[in-house]
């Protein structure tokens, strides 16, 4: 298989009657569009060069396997091997022959963007190689075996509750303080108490 080419700004979209991948080029993008862009252009000219050339239609989660090791040539963290001195640390004082690798994180954000672009292109959800169940095997795998080389934990980021969601969250419970409170004014009326506003009370 030859080596197709590297990342670039300037990666030449592939015809679509070929039936590989191409984006149209919008007036302004957002940086995460611009990169998906980028990403979509070059992982069309893979399938292009692949030998023999790939479709996108028969393209499998074997081939997103396939196409995330090629990157791995142009990665730039260092990921220790198991007989390395510095296997496990994570601030090594001295440098190592060790291969780069492309880091987990990166991996894992281009087959985000990619997996949105397969379907934003007409693509299938249930048909998405880039959400196959070896992508994600293979995602977590590499994860885990960074984390043992480099000496780092990777930590799942807690997902922020939306604001209005906060928002109902905070008025439901001050609804509930507030009939509470005047259970309670109540309960003291009762026994002959003189009944107060609750903000008098606070």
């Amino acid at each position: 298989m030859s080596a197709p080419p590297r990342y670039n700004s300037s990666s030449p979209t592939s015809d679509s009657s070929s039936g590989n991948p191409k984006l149209a080029a919008p007036s302004s993008l957002s940086r995460y569009e611009s990169q998906k862009r980028r990403d979509w252009n070059t992982f069309g000219q893979y399938l292009k060069n692949h030998k023999p050339p790939l479709v996108l239609s028969r393209c499998s989660g074997a081939h997103i396997l396939e196409f995330l090791r090629y990157l791995d040539q142009f990665g730039k963290t260092k990921v220790h091997g198991g007989g390395c001195p510095f296997f496990g640390h994570p601030h090594p004082p001295a440098p190592c022959p060790c291969p780069l690798r492309q880091a987990w994180g990166s991996l894992d954000a281009l087959v985000g963007r990619l997996r949105a672009a397969f379907e934003e292109n007409g693509g299938r959800p249930e048909t998405n190689p880039f959400g196959a169940r070896a992508v994600r095997l293979y995602l977590r795998e590499v994860r885990d075996s960074q984390a043992k080389a480099r000496g780092i934990a990777y930590e799942k980021k807690k997902r922020k509750k939306p604001l209005k969601q906060q928002q109902q969250m905070e008025m439901d419970g001050g609804v509930e303080e507030e009939a509470a409170g005047l259970m309670m004014v109540g309960s003291s009326a009762a026994r002959g108490s003189i009944i107060l506003p609750l903000s008098v009370l606070n």
